[in-house]
Formats: C-alpha cells, structure tokens, sequence
C-alpha cells in the first residue's frame, strides 16, 4: 500500500532550523511591503496598536534571525537547500530596503489588505504553539506537516488578509438592527462598571451569543453545509481553527459583536477581546496534552473543544461554548470525561472534498451528507 510520508522533524538534523529560517524571510520579504505600500496592505485598526519604528525594529530581527538560523541549518543537515532559500529570500528583502525601511503618515484609503495583521498574527501564533506542539504534542504520531496543512494555511491567510471585508460584513447585522435603539445611556452604564466585572460581562454575552450560534450551525442542514467545513479536520493542530467557510466566519462573528455593540462595552474591554480569542481559538485546537489542570472545568481547552470535533456520533452535540463550560452545563450539551481525549477527529464522509477552493464551493452544490443519512445525530449536534 502506497503511504504519503510527510516530513518529520528532529532535534539536531537542521530541519528546524531551515524551516524557521524560511518562514522568518517569507515573513520579512512581505512585511517590506508593507512599509512600502501602507495604505494598500496595512489596516488602520492595527496601525494604531503599533508603530512604524517598532515594526522596522521587528522586521530588521526577523531578518537577522532568519539569516541566524540557515547557517544552523548549513552546519546542521546534510541537506543545504532549506538554509539556501532562507537565506536567498533574506537578500532579496535586503536589496528591497529591509535595513532602510522607515514608517511614514498612511494617507486614508477606502479599501485595504490586512497584510500587517496576516504577518504579525502568524508570527505570533507560529512562535507560541509550534514549539509547545513539540514539546507536548497530543498526538506524538501527526507529523507536524500533515497532508491537509497547505489548505489550513490558505484558510489562515484568506480570512486575515480580507479583515475589512469580515469586519464589515460581521458588524453590518448589528448596526441594522440595533442602530436606530437609543444606546448612549446604556454605554455610559456599562461602561461605568468595574474594570473586570464589564470584562467577564463582555467575554460572557459574546460567548452566550456565539454558543446559540453555533448550536443552530449543528443542528439545521443548510447552517451544516458550512460548518462542516471546520469540523472536516482530521487533523487538529494551531492552522486548524482556521478552517472555516467564508458563511461560517459571518455568522460566527456577527453574533459575537452583537452584544459588543448593543452594550457598547470600553474600548480597552474590546481590545482585549480580540487578543484573547485570536489566541484562545488557536490554542483549543492545538495538539496538545496540555490538561490545564482544575483550569479545564473554568474555561475552554484543547481537550474540551477536541470532544466536541471527535469523530464518533455518540459524542456528537457536545460543547459548543468557546469560553466557558459552564454555558454547556446550563444547557446540558457537556462532556469533558476526566482526562480521557477522543480518538479521532473529523466527519463520517470518506469523500468529503479536500482543498480550499473545493470546500469554499461545496456548501452551495451539494450536502456534505445525505439529507436522511445522520439526520437523528445532525439534531443532537
């Protein structure tokens, strides 16, 4: 029987290391242009978090650091194609100023690519979970490039890379509906709440909203189209939360800035929102063992949201809250069994289709499942 052998990596053969040197220089080469064209591929939210100094600072270490880790990789492993290309693309985005780069004043511009965001968040995330899906891999036997990583990896560059779209679309609902309701007073009230009383208010609502939300996505067929797109995984790693369809993303986070906006919570309580769940969704579906301790019972995991991907019907309908468990005890849909995790992830459809564009069209054309096959589990979902 044919086998697709994927990479493996190893401490000390140099594949870490031209692999890091890689990824470093592919994110320094775009990042220039970032400098280069800020009104184009920069989103004025994020622009306002940092500064253009910080950024060239940050850009010039990525470059050392990537030209450090080729020559580790040279000296390292036999195979010196991977140290070559890092080191390539790191003179390349030399000779394109990436010493000389200076932030400027960004002039407005109606439309935008969140280059900036895709850069900084894969860096971020890459630097957190690769190495502690290293050390504490859940499953030892996923190679840390499985076959599916390249279509995670479109999903991940896609829904940061069009932020202005999803913003847009995903804040639309609440200002049509809510827009013409007089919130001033509301906002000034809860506002005026203790710092972390309005914060556990703003991380509890959203939570709620996006529990129902997803709820509905599992228990009707059409909402199921969709969403089956995220729980096709079979393999759950940092990339996989990324997997969602375009109609998923909308009504996921449309339902999340509802509350935000109806009560209007600080900007401060916001911010830390979204930092918080750009990392927390990564890390619930990171390979990892990591049990959180008496942790798990307080706030979502990688264990507890695994169950709810697990691949046996007779877990189906099981945690659907982001944050809290406790949502799921009040409405009876949880499960976390001590410390025991599922045996696999993924959906009962052997010919599910495989590739971003695939899926992005598959929900209109067809149901993922026969209409009467799995109707009973699609309910308890």
């Amino acid at each position: 029987m044919a086998t697709n052998k994927q990479p493996t990596f190893a401490f000390g053969e140099g594949k870490i290391s031209g692999y890091a040197a890689i990824f470093l220089s592919l994110l320094s080469f775009f990042a220039v242009f970032c400098f280069k064209f800020p009104e184009l591929l920069t989103s004025p939210e994020f622009r306002e978090v940092y500064t253009g100094e910080s950024m060239k600072y940050l850009l010039v270490a990525c470059i050392i650091a990537s030209f450090f880790f080729a020559v580790l990789s040279f000296l390292l492993s036999n195979v010196k194609r991977w140290a070559l290309m890092g080191i390539l693309i790191s003179v390349v985005t030399i000779l394109l100023g990436g010493f000389t780069v200076e932030g400027r004043a960004v002039a407005p511009s109606s439309w935008h690519l969140g280059l900036d965001w895709l850069l900084l968040d894969l860096l971020l995330m890459a630097v957190i979970f690769i190495p502690i899906e290293m050390v504490w891999p859940k499953n030892k036997e996923q190679s840390k490039f499985h076959p599916e990583w390249r279509t995670d990896l479109v999903y991940f560059v896609v829904s940061h890379l069009f932020i202005q779209f999803f913003g847009v679309i995903a804040q639309a609902p609440a200002s049509l509906f809510f827009g013409w309701m007089g919130l001033s007073q509301l906002h000034a009230m809860v506002q005026s709440l203790p710092f972390m009383l309005e914060l556990f208010l703003a991380f509890f609502l959203t939570d709620l909203c996006q529990y129902w939300a997803h709820r509905f996505f599992h228990s009707h067929s059409f909402l199921w189209r969709f969403h089956s797109v995220h729980h096709s995984t079979q393999h759950m790693d940092w990339l996989a939360g990324s997997r969602t369809h375009f109609v998923d993303i909308f009504v996921t986070r449309a339902s999340a800035f509802i509350p935000l906006y109806v009560f209007g919570f600080s900007t401060l309580v916001f911010n830390i929102y979204i930092v918080f769940m750009a990392i927390h969704a990564v890390l619930i579906h990171a390979n990892t063992r990591i049990q959180f301790g008496f942790l798990k019972y307080i706030i979502a995991t990688p264990q507890y949201h695994h169950w709810h991907h697990c691949e046996d019907p007779k877990y189906y309908g099981k945690n659907f809250a982001t944050i809290f468990p406790f949502i799921d005890k009040v409405f009876g849909t949880y499960y976390l069994p001590g410390n025991e995790w599922p045996e696999g992830t993924g959906l009962h459809e052997a010919n599910y289709p495989k590739g971003y564009v695939k899926q992005l069209i598959y929900p209109f054309t067809k149901s993922p499942f026969d209409e009467n096959l799995h109707m009973e589990d699609r309910s308890k979902r």
